[in-house]
């Protein structure tokens, strides 16, 4: 935790609320976002109860398993949401525009420019907390190599035609959201806890009704007290009047309510079975049908509220205006949506349980990439968080004082002019340490040349100019600071520098699994995990 966001807990604690960590919204929120409030059942892992799902805040579509011990009525489940959520994918695949992408010749190896097919826009996924993220994983892992009866007409429990679809969707967007600043699925949670700080720990926040009370507690009541009503309170059953944010369920609710009306579910199913004729049939179906209104009653009491949570978060995170660098890393979510888009209409396998080796590495790589760029275009674009780089050492701003103009010594001069900072920041800076500054969007490199003493409350910096003004012998016109002139240079670098390139997976060393064998026509499935049992 930094200086800066530790201050900001302790005046939350102060204050009695929340206080902003952020000035700018750091995540892309679509205009039509898809929300899902899922809800599992305690003591089987992945098993569903049922699940809010919808894009209009006040019309949410109810999904419910009233046996989730039964595989049909599980994929019954899945299908449902299968019809809610593909619909969804397949108006943002259709639209597409023209864009060009580097990519290498297979004949000469150079990198080239190519015009390709790129989606307009992307669908975006919002579930309220890390553990929802978890869950959509885990469904997209035990969806997407289930076999529909057209696939294998012999197979004893075969799935409906959309649901292997749907896990593949649910996978990607899984795997997205492990790459730091990507916005295809997102957490509510980890989002507004990203632009507030509270007064509560990091585990505690993960609760989305407290983490609202402190951000908006209600008039005359402090965040403390809004998130203890938020954590505990119940009403005259005994059940919590905030439920947790999905998905798991609570006890109370689990034993008293829920477990008595699936009792009476199964009672009336085995009734309805047992049935002798067809006027005792109408009543026993009658008995049955209430019983399962009865489970979907109890079901949307459990969600109704969280949903109703989620859409007051996103209307907080609307009311900040969007990060200047939030648009390119969107562009990169429709980059990654694209690409998927395309490998299922090429009829692709599904993914793999296991990457390979190279595939690892450079799944790895990106989301070590994206983190740096991430936590540098976070602080270019907000100056509350730079103010906590420059607390760490980590930039410094200040006023220029002196500007000399200077030249490298070489062949042909370049100009290196030479500017003096004043600064009251305390910079980790060393010999030819290398800092940067934004100009025209683009980072302006200098080096740090000798500390020169102190002036009133500041500090002396001299810095020399490396680049980015022209190539001419006098420099282009702004690309030099002037004096008087305020600016603000960090010690990290504002773009990532890819890694060396890895072998292809046929090249795979020995050393890390490889080369991988020849395929088969017909390659045996993966052994069965219990994370691939609902």
């Amino acid at each position: 935790m930094s200086l800066i966001s530790a201050l900001a807990r302790l005046e939350a604690v102060q204050t009695g609320r929340a206080q902003p960590a952020a000035t700018a919204r750091h995540r892309h929120l679509s205009d039509r976002p898809l929300v899902l409030v899922p809800l599992t059942t305690a003591g089987e892992a992945g098993a569903p109860l049922g699940a809010l799902v919808g894009t209009d805040r006040d019309a949410p579509r109810l999904l419910v398993v009233p046996q989730p011990r039964d595989r049909d009525l599980r994929f019954a489940f899945l299908a449902e949401l299968a019809d809610v959520v593909l619909p969804y994918i397949d108006t943002y695949a259709e639209a597409a525009e023209s864009a060009e992408r580097n990519e290498t010749d297979p004949e000469t190896g150079k990198r080239v420019k190519v015009e390709v097919e790129l989606c307009s826009d992307a669908p975006q996924l919002i579930v309220p907390s890390r553990a929802g993220v978890d869950y959509v994983r885990l469904l997209g892992r035990s969806m997407r190599f289930r076999r529909t009866a057209e696939q294998e007409p012999e197979a004893p429990h075969p799935a409906p035609p959309r649901v292997p679809l749907l896990g593949r969707w649910l996978t990607h967007y899984g795997e997205r959201a492990r790459v730091p600043g990507s916005s295809l699925l997102l957490a509510l949670t980890e989002v507004l806890s990203r632009h507030w700080a509270t007064g509560q720990s990091s585990l505690e926040d993960q609760h989305l009704g407290a983490l609202l009370a402190w951000i908006d507690p209600p008039d005359g009541t402090s965040g403390a007290e809004a998130a203890l009503s938020a954590e505990l309170a119940r009403d005259e059953r005994g059940q919590l009047r905030c439920p947790p944010a999905g998905p798991a369920t609570d006890p109370a609710f689990d034993n008293k309510l829920l477990a008595p009306a699936i009792e009476r579910y199964d009672r009336a199913r085995t009734r309805l079975a047992a049935a002798e004729d067809g006027l005792q049939a109408d009543d026993r179906l009658a008995e049955l049908t209430a019983a399962e209104h009865g489970i979907r009653a109890l079901v949307e009491s459990r969600t109704r509220p969280t949903w109703d949570a989620v859409w007051r978060g996103i209307d907080l995170l609307r009311a900040l205006p969007e990060g200047a660098h939030v648009a390119d890393r969107w562009t990169r979510d429709r980059w990654s949506f694209t690409g998927h888009r395309d490998r299922v209409t090429a009829g692709e396998p599904p993914q793999p349980r296991h990457d390979d080796a190279v595939t690892a590495a450079n799944k790895l790589a990106t989301r070590e990439r994206e983190q740096a760029r991430l936590e540098a275009q976070e602080a270019l674009d907000d100056p509350l968080i730079m103010a906590g780089r420059r607390l760490a050492g980590e930039a410094f701003a200040g006023e220029v004082i002196d500007v000399v103009m200077a030249y490298s010594d070489s062949k042909r001069p370049s100009p290196r002019p030479l500017v003096t900072v004043r600064t009251e920041d305390r910079p980790h800076l060393g010999e030819r340490t290398k800092v940067y500054r934004q100009l025209g969007g683009k980072p302006q490199a200098a080096e740090f040349v000798r500390y020169e003493g102190q002036e009133g409350a500041g500090a002396l910096f001299v810095l020399r100019i490396l680049d980015k003004m022209g190539r001419g012998k006098e420099p282009e016109a702004g690309s030099v600071p002037e004096k008087g002139d305020h600016v603000c240079f960090t010690l990290f670098e504002h773009e990532q520098r890819g890694g060396a390139k890895l072998p292809d997976p046929e090249e795979t060393p020995w050393t890390h699994g490889g080369p991988p064998g020849e395929r088969t026509e017909s390659p045996l499935p993966d052994p069965v995990t219990e994370e691939d049992a609902l």
